[in-house]
Order: structure tokens, then sequence, then C-alpha cells
């Protein structure tokens, strides 16, 4: 009976909003109220509901800042716009919150004070999300966001510690010595092949090493599982334990959704709590947008960073579960996070179409100083280059090498871009959708340009600002979709080609030419089994 009520109502739920333009997790919350409804109701649902959604919801944080580990190094939370950012943004946003309530609402001021720092936090869960969706963890501001949301974490973790009864024990003490176990793991993962056991090699590490073992010493399991991630980054293989646990990731994280749904059937006063603390949530963007140009951030990398950054936190929902003092607040606080998110998604959907439609308003708060991250590239001598070099983008890089001397290559990873000039690439760190990057590099030289990057915003955006630029040069790209690609092209580009259907035309042309070899063979009289050919 549970299962078929959450499968379905979820499956339900996602299905009619994402016909609406909002993302299925919306629907997932919906449905996690619908459930709620429907065991207060009737009472059809096992009295172990909340548990096994509990479980399901713990595996799919969990595996989701696992997955965010993956992609980070620590460096990345020690630079000023992070720690500094993160820091600043919540003192002030719990002073803020926690006068506004003991003063509006007469609570104890501990009480105010805990829950704004339950309010202070913005959802790792959403912002982890969206980010990896439109694959720009990894950009200047993904990294900024996701450093920000891991100084929450630590945040959180204090509250928890300090409210919560529960202090780290002295064997807690032990986490300090993991990374001389790293190269345990390396080996571990390098003999896990490429199967189920690399899938239970990536639970054994988020669940049960980082989210047990942390738990059992008195840490954050969420820590402990964004830590572990964190020592394996440098490996390899670190994306492909990523995409092997992407799957099992989306499916527990619906049982997150449909867990915050089940918190609680709000009330008339929740609602209320709710709707008000939803239109205070412009304020939270705003000053993260404030506090990161101050930082001397550009306007757009700002704004993308505190965007995804707009919502309340699902570690509020732990905190308040977490310290008794804020049990009255449980549901209250579930329905503020539910709301939050059915207001972040659809904006975070269409992040980079609104910076470009307010981008004259936006950049008047830029500071004349640029972010070493920021300054752009010296392209002027370029004659071709390739904007992405992930796997698709290195091909095409090194085919045209060959014959092209002068070729650059742009990748806002900066350790793809650390891989490639190792290797001997000349790739430069930018991003393409940076509408100051446009308005400062120089393309004196360009001839021919390749859009690699995977997210179908970027290649508008990037083939928009090159015609833009006045270049008249081919523009050539490729899409998953017959509409992404006639989209391309109506943009501007020359040519934006299917990506299966060029990797099957490749695969003919393959298979033809081995056909006429062995054809040509076999008319000048020599034997097959001598062409060197494989059997």
């Amino acid at each position: 009976m549970l299962e078929g009520l959450a499968i379905g109502l979820a499956f339900i739920g996602g299905l009619l909003v994402r016909s609406v333009g909002l993302p299925p997790l919306v629907g997932f919350l919906l449905a996690g109220f619908g459930l709620n409804y429907i065991g207060t109701e009737f009472g059809i649902l096992p009295e172990f509901t909340g548990e096994v959604l509990h479980y399901a919801a713990h595996w799919g944080v969990l595996l989701l800042l696992f997955s965010v580990g993956l992609k980070l190094r620590l460096g990345q939370i020690t630079q000023s716009h992070v720690l500094g950012g993160g820091l600043i943004h919540f003192a002030v946003s719990v002073g803020i919150f926690s006068l506004g309530l003991r003063v509006f609402a007469s609570l104890e001021w501990s009480t105010a004070i805990l829950l704004g720092c339950a309010l202070a936090f913005s959802s790792t869960v959403l912002a982890a999300k969206i980010l990896e969706s439109k694959r720009e963890l990894t950009s200047f501001h993904g990294r900024t966001a996701i450093g920000i949301l891991i100084i929450q974490d630590l945040l959180a973790l204090l509250v928890l510690s300090t409210w919560g009864g529960q202090t780290p024990s002295v064997y807690a003490l032990g986490v300090l010595f993991l990374p001389l176990l790293r190269p345990l793991f390396y080996w571990l993962l390098d003999v896990s092949g490429h199967d189920e056991l690399l899938v239970l090699m990536g639970m054994l590490l988020a669940l049960v090493i980082g989210g047990l073992g942390f738990s059992s010493v008195g840490l954050s399991a969420e820590l402990g599982a964004l830590a572990m991630g964190m020592m394996l980054a440098s490996h390899p293989r670190s994306s492909e334990v990523s995409e092997s646990l992407w799957g099992l990731k989306e499916l527990f994280l619906v049982g997150f959704f449909l867990q915050i749904g089940m918190s609680g059937l709000p009330s008339a006063s929740d609602w209320l709590f709710a709707a008000f603390f939803v239109v205070l949530l412009p304020l939270k963007g705003l000053l993260f947008y404030a506090i990161l140009t101050l930082f001397h951030l550009r306007a757009r990398n700002a704004f993308l960073g505190a965007l995804s950054l707009t919502a309340y936190s699902e570690f509020g929902l732990i905190v308040a579960a977490g310290v008794p003092m804020l049990d009255a607040f449980l549901v209250p606080l579930a329905l503020t996070v539910a709301l939050s998110f059915v207001v972040a998604a659809p904006l975070n959907r269409s992040a980079h179409t609104l910076f470009e439609r307010f981008e004259s308003v936006l950049c008047r708060w830029q500071t004349k100083k640029t972010h070493p991250d920021e300054i752009s590239p010296d392209l002027s001598n370029a004659r071709v280059v390739v904007f992405g070099m992930g796997r698709t983008g290195q091909a095409a890089y090194d085919v045209l090498a060959g014959g092209v001397p002068e070729i650059a290559g742009i990748d806002s990873d900066p350790y793809q871009v650390e891989r490639h000039q190792t290797e001997g690439r000349h790739v430069v760190l930018a991003d393409a959708e940076d509408a100051d990057f446009w308005s400062t590099v120089a393309l004196d030289s360009l001839e021919a340009a390749i859009l690699a990057v995977d997210h179908i915003d970027a290649k508008l955006i990037a083939t928009r600002k090159l015609r833009q630029r006045g270049f008249d040069g081919p523009i050539i790209t490729h899409a998953m979709y017959a509409e992404q690609a006639e989209q391309v092209r109506q943009a501007g580009a020359d040519r934006a080609y299917l990506t299966l259907q060029e990797a099957g035309s490749s695969l003919a042309g393959h298979a033809i030419d081995c056909l006429q070899r062995r054809l040509g063979q076999t008319r000048s009289g020599r034997p097959l089994a001598d062409s060197g050919e494989g059997s």
C-alpha cells in the first residue's frame, strides 16, 4: 500500500507540475502533503511509513552530498568570498530573523535565535540539484554557492552540537586521520570494476563510512558523506562513481521531498507563518548578491550564485527536529521550505534569461576591482576556439590541433583546465555564459567556434554573444534533441548536429571503411587472416 501510494502520488504530482513549467520536485512536495492527508483522514498507511520515508530521505541526502563532494576540493571553501560570504550572510540573517521573531511574535530570545538560525540556512538539496542539472557545479558561481552551503552545513552542525543535546565524542578526532586511508579507498575504487561493485563501493563510502561512521562519533552524517566525496574528488574515476549513483540518488531524494510533506498537515497559523517568510525570501537573495559583489564578484556570477541560494533549507528542518525547543515549529518550517522551493525552482531554471533581462541594472552593483578567477583570458591569436572541454570538446580539439596550431579551449571547471594544461593543450579558464567575458575577451583572429558545452542555455548565450560581437564565421555545435538544435540554429549557429545521430553516422563510416579494406584485401589475393584485422 505504502509503495503504491508514494510512487503513484509522486509520479502524478511530478508530471502535473512539469506540465506547467515547474520542476518535478515541487510535485513531490505536494505528493508528500497528499500522502499525509490520506494517512490522517483514512488511516490506511502503515505505522512504519514515517520511518521508511526517513531512511529513504536520509540516504538521498547523503548520496547527493557525496556526489557534490566528488566535484569539490578543500580550497574552494577557504576562499575569502566563500568563507566570508557564508559567515556574514548567516550572522546578518540570524540577527534580522531573530529580532523580528522576538518583536513581532513575542518569542523568547533563545527560541527566536534558534528559529533565526534555521531560517538563515539555504537549501543544499535544491541548489545542488539545480546546479547539477545545468552542469554548473564546477562553474565559478556553482563552486561559490556550494562552498557557502558547506559553510552553512558546518554552522548547522555547531548549532545541533550546542543545543541539540548531542556533542561529538572524543573519538571524533579520529576523522582527522581519514586522509591517511585515501590510498586504501583509491585501491578499492580501482578494483571495483565498472558494474554493481562500483555502485556498492560508492554506497559504502557515502552511507556507511561517511554517514554511519561520522554519526557514531557524534558528528553530522551529512558532513561525513560530503567529506568522503571530497576525499575521492581527485581520483580519475570520481565522475564514473557519481554517474553510477545517479539513479539511486534521484530515487531516494523523492523520499526526501515526500518526507517534508509528511511532517504534518499545516494549520491556518502555519500557512500565515510560511507566507510571511516566503514574502521575505527575495531579501535573502538580495543580501547574498550584495555580499558577493562586495567581495568583487562580477554581477553575473553574484546573481547566479545568490539565486541558487535563495531558498530555505532542509537543514533548518534537521535543526528543528534535533532541538527540543523547536518541536512546535517543525510543521510551519516544513511548509516554509516547501513554498520556498516552489518559488525558487522556476526562477533558477530561468536564471540566465533573467540576468540577460536585468543585466544593465545588476551591473551597477559591480565593483571596479575584478576577482582573479573572473579575469578574461587573452585569445587574440586563436583561429579556432572550442567552448567546453569535456569529452566531446577534447575530441574536437585533438582532431583540429593537428591542422590548426592556433587553437584554444575554454572551460569553467578549474580542474579540467589544469588537467588539459598538464597534458599540453592550450585551455584557459573562462565561463562562456558570462557577459563580462564577452565584453572584454579579445577574439581578433577567430575564424571558427565550436560549442561543446552541455547545457542548451550556454549554447544559446554563446551563439548570440558571438554574433553580437560581429563574428561572421562558422559556429558549430551539437544537441541531444532536434528542438534544441533548431533553437541554436535560430540563434545564429551554422551547424547544430544531433549527438546520437552523429555517433551512429560515425560508426557506420568506420564499418564502411573496414568493409572496403577487407574487400580490397580479398581482391588483391591476400588472405584475410594475414591482414592484421581482428578475428
